[in-house]
């Protein structure tokens, strides 16, 4: 299977954000080359809130570009075969935390953002991943920081759509 396959029968199974859900969707079928960076626009991308359920904290970046705290991210690669595969990547190499799993049950919700020049649009699917005990983690290139934060402290840090995120991975986790 494609990533592209992979990406519409994730999208078609996610069942919240209907409407989004659908522009995602449209998007894809206007933009077979939907999922890349080259196209002009937008692209899917895949992100993960690194989350220590036991340890009530969420591990968030400091993006180099951006200066913003966000959680890890960012593009697919010709190698990823799925886009929780694609998120995983980029949580481990963003966060060099070894051992990350996805939390099951898919996407925990989308975002739809755009990015300062060169002008387009990312359409982010996100996901949560699970941090073993004891996790330690490494500052990548890509990252001025990373940090853990409690669950209280992130409005705190970080914008909106991190808040949602880390409300949404909250409430599949039941804390």
């Amino acid at each position: 299977m494609s990533l592209y396959d992979d990406a519409v029968l994730v999208l078609k199974g996610y069942e919240d954000q209907t409407a989004l859900r659908q522009a995602y969707l449209d998007h894809l079928a206007r933009h077979p080359d939907g999922l890349w960076k080259a196209c002009h626009a937008g692209h899917l991308t895949a992100s993960a809130l690194v989350i220590d359920p036991e340890g009530g904290r969420v591990l968030l970046t400091l993006h180099k570009k951006l200066r913003m705290w966000l959680q890890t991210g960012g593009h697919c690669e010709q190698g990823d075969a799925s886009l929780a595969g694609a998120a995983l990547r980029e949580a481990t190499e963003e966060s060099g935390v070894p051992g990350l799993s996805v939390l099951p049950g898919g996407p925990v919700r989308l975002d739809r953002h755009p990015i300062p020049p060169p002008c387009h649009c990312h359409f982010d699917v996100q996901y949560a991943v699970l941090a073993p005990p004891g996790a330690a983690h490494a500052i990548s290139d890509e990252s001025l920081d990373v940090r853990w934060f409690g669950y209280d402290e992130v409005p705190k840090v970080a914008d909106a759509s991190v808040v949602r995120l880390l409300e949404a991975t909250r409430a599949r986790l039941a804390l």
